[in-house]
């Protein structure tokens, strides 16, 4: 386990893919990936055969000499799957700009979208969602990040499906939805009910009670005045990889708030692809 101490700061059935080919920019300073062909994809369940979405992002130039790796991103609470596509915050940029210094691929679904919390609907998705891109991509690794309930449904698919996943990374995710308060409507809607009704699909999506099964690269940010995801049972989380030994990275900012900076981002997505030899 390392902690950081930085300076503060059923395949997809294709019905629709719209492309285009963009040139991507990263950080001042940072190498510029010529082009990146976007693809938003739509598909059909193949638990109740809705409509659903995500968006792709792969690099026209491949890595030499190995497959590229695959990178899941999961958007927060209220957004979408353009969240990590578009918007401009640390954490998003973080992410696009690391899969393209790795000319890996992003994938951004999103995964019954809004208020999510990788309920037993958007996992069965998202299996598929990998299931298909794996198929079409042959990808080296999979890697899987979120932030706020993206961080939170990063962990908990990772705790479900460890077969499927290579390395991942929380930003400002809780790790016990038995205790959990935020959102309540939300995840009980996700969850066909509430903690009280339906305790033990709260137990098996609340992480911490399964460190056990986090047998990849982890790395988790919390920040100390967080308090809409409150940062405890993460932090407990990533005592209990230490304690076992595993690679794991902990950014804990004691004065941060419900947020995590580009560096930070940045840093905690290269631990994993690092740990996991990429």
């Amino acid at each position: 386990m390392l902690s950081a101490r930085l300076p503060a700061a059923v395949l997809a059935t294709l019905q629709l893919s719209l492309s285009w080919t963009f040139a991507q920019t990263l950080a001042p300073g940072a190498e510029t990936v010529p082009a990146m062909k976007l693809n938003d994809v739509v598909f059909r369940s193949g638990l109740d055969n809705t409509e659903q979405r995500y968006v792709e992002l792969v690099p026209v130039v491949r890595p030499e000499g190995r497959p590229g790796d695959l990178i899941i991103a999961l958007h927060g609470h209220g957004s979408d799957r353009w969240q990590f596509i578009r918007d401009a915050r640390g954490e998003c940029r973080g992410v696009r700009d690391v899969a393209a210094r790795h000319r890996a691929i992003l994938v951004s679904p999103d995964y019954r979208a809004r208020t999510s919390w990788m309920g037993p609907k958007a996992e069965a998705d998202l299996v598929q969602v990998i299931t298909e891109a794996r198929r079409r991509h042959q990808p080296g690794k999979t890697f899987i990040t979120g932030g706020s309930m993206g961080g939170t449904s990063a962990l908990i698919f990772t705790a479900l499906h460890p077969d499927l996943i290579d390395g991942v990374c929380s930003l400002n995710g809780t790790a016990n939805m038995l205790e959990f308060d935020g959102f309540k409507e939300a995840v009980a809607a996700s969850y066909g009910g509430t903690r009280e009704a339906r305790p033990e699909e709260y137990r098996k999506r609340s992480v911490e009670l399964h460190p056990e099964k986090l047998t990849m690269p982890v790395a988790i940010t919390t920040g100390g005045k967080d308090d809409i995801v409150p940062p405890q049972s993460a932090l407990r989380l990533a005592e209990s990889l230490r304690l076992a030994g595993r690679q794991a990275l902990l950014i804990h900012r004691a004065d941060g708030g419900h947020s995590t900076t580009y560096e930070d981002t940045v840093t905690a997505m290269e631990f994993i692809l690092q740990a996991a030899g990429r």
